[in-house]
């Protein structure tokens, strides 16, 4: 899956502050993430959150 910085990442299930968009900020083996409600930030395995994703946005488009 071709995942860049500042991608906008649409899951699957919402995070508790109702949000379930997510900005990328790091890429490679894993993916740090930040919160588009909330700001909060995760990093994980690349795999894991492969499986979750919804949909990508890459400036303002779909992909």
């Amino acid at each position: 899956m071709d995942i860049q910085v500042n991608d906008i990442l649409t899951m699957k299930k919402a995070h508790p502050c109702g949000s379930n968009k997510w900005t990328v900020t790091r890429t490679g083996a894993d993916f740090k993430l930040r919160c588009c409600g909330c700001g909060h930030e995760v990093m994980g395995a690349r795999s894991k959150f492969e499986r979750n994703i919804k949909a990508v946005e890459r400036n303002g488009n779909k992909i």
